[in-house]
């Protein structure tokens, strides 16, 4: 069996685990069309209108 928490995490405290772990994967690139930040593998919003 796997050791179990003594005690239970806040919500603040997981939510702060997810959230530099998002920040963490998500890296922006420049658009080669117009030069602007865009996530990588996704349409840049601006070159979109």
């Amino acid at each position: 069996m796997a050791p179990l928490p003594k005690r239970k995490h806040s919500t603040r405290r997981k939510g702060l685990r997810l959230k530099t772990r998002h920040f963490n994967l998500v890296k922006s690139v420049k658009c080669k069309n117009c030069g602007k930040l865009k996530i990588p593998h996704r349409q840049c919003k601006g070159c979109k209108k």
